[in-house]
């Protein structure tokens, strides 16, 4: 008879993947919807490894355990072949793992983790210097189309008599992306170059927003084969930074939102006294990674291992978060909050609030339309 036809493969099959999970002794793996995840039984990679419970599909985002059903988490783990795996399953023999087999494949993983961090931070510094040459390219905001570009937001020159510092444009700058692989150069035009400072206060970051050439002179819209690009690009190391768009000598809350207008909307239309203006570049810098629980989507609660995450310097008495309402609004407040716990726990004291302008709109919409 063909293992194909032995009923044996059928029972093996039937095991549910949790059972697996117990008789195979894998520790630590948590519920994740309809996935267990957690420490790769060979490699010990964190989280890194997860099993479907609908699927059966499993892999280790690490080495190579990885399969399809039963028989190969037994064979994988194991390191049996298939009648091994098979005859384990649906007999008697105990689970003897290979400790030789372990100990390579977590060797090979840490090899492959090793030249993996080094590719990424090469790649870090490049960003970051790239970042500094387009930054060192740049001209002063006030001269410029920044101006223009933020009066078609509702910020006019009256209300922003002084263009930050932080704002610089450049008259002809190429939009470069990565697609399909490549790097290509999908515009060129005017553009708005932010700077993003790190919490040591050095930039390693530019926020690039492309303006249209035409009047209003909006925000440019490209295109590439047809498809819509985003108008905004960051180059460099965005990591725990912020575009510093206002900090004045004293101040003791800084107001934040995720964008430029957004922040510039508060600080011309709500000013708040004694406060420094910072935007925080998009809502995951700004929250830091958050923990997973059990049974709920977003925790809210921060992971405070994430060392890199953004906090506010310590003359920072008060934090106020502005939530924008055209996203996720579960998934929005849920990462603000985190941030703000963050931050609370880092910084005795300090006191943290959200700002919400309303169901479906951001900040700058309300002073768009009150134009």
């Amino acid at each position: 008879m063909s293992f194909q036809e032995d009923p044996r493969l059928i029972e093996a099959k039937a095991i549910p993947m949790a059972e697996m999970v117990e008789r195979l002794g894998i520790p630590r793996l948590k519920p994740m919807g309809a996935e267990l995840i957690g420490p790769c039984p060979l490699c010990g990679g964190r989280d890194r490894f997860g099993i479907n419970l609908r699927t059966n599909l499993f892999q280790c985002r690490k080495c190579d355990l990885s399969g399809k059903d039963q028989i190969d988490l037994a064979k994988g783990v194991m390191n049996m072949d298939f009648k091994g795996a098979l005859h384990w399953l649906c007999g008697d023999r105990p689970a003897r793992q290979d400790q030789a087999e372990i100990a390579r494949r977590r060797q090979r993983a840490a090899e492959v983790t090793r030249r993996k961090r080094e590719e990424q931070e090469r790649y870090r510094r490049k960003a970051i210097h790239d970042a500094r040459r387009i930054w060192a390219r740049a001209r002063p905001g006030q001269r410029g189309v920044v101006a223009t570009y933020l009066k078609t937001r509702g910020i006019t020159p009256e209300m922003l008599p002084e263009i930050p510092q932080a704002l610089r444009f450049i008259v002809d700058h190429p939009y470069v992306r990565r697609i399909d692989r490549e790097f290509v150069t999908v515009h060129r035009g005017p553009c708005m170059i932010a700077g993003i400072l790190n919490k040591a206060g050095e930039l390693t970051a530019v926020h690039q927003t492309w303006v249209d050439r035409t009047p209003p002179h909006g925000k440019a819209k490209i295109t590439w084969k047809g498809d819509p690009q985003p108008s905004k690009l960051v180059r460099g190391s965005k990591k725990s930074g912020a575009i510093r768009l206002l900090s004045p000598p004293g101040a003791d809350t800084l107001v934040m939102g995720e964008g430029i207008e957004t922040t510039l909307t508060a600080l011309v239309a709500l000013p708040v006294a004694n406060a420094a203006y910072w935007a925080g570049v998009d809502l995951g810098n700004m929250s830091g990674r958050m923990q997973k629980v059990t049974g709920q989507k977003y925790s809210g609660l921060p992971d405070m291992s994430d060392v890199d995450a953004f906090v506010p310097p310590a003359w920072v008495r008060r934090l106020v978060f502005i939530m924008d309402g055209d996203s996720d609004p579960a998934m929005t407040r849920a990462k603000l909050e985190c941030g703000l716990r963050r931050a609370m726990a880092l910084r005795p004291g300090l006191k943290g609030q959200i700002v919400h302008p309303g169901e479906g709109v951001d900040l700058n919409d309300v002073l768009m339309r009150s134009k």
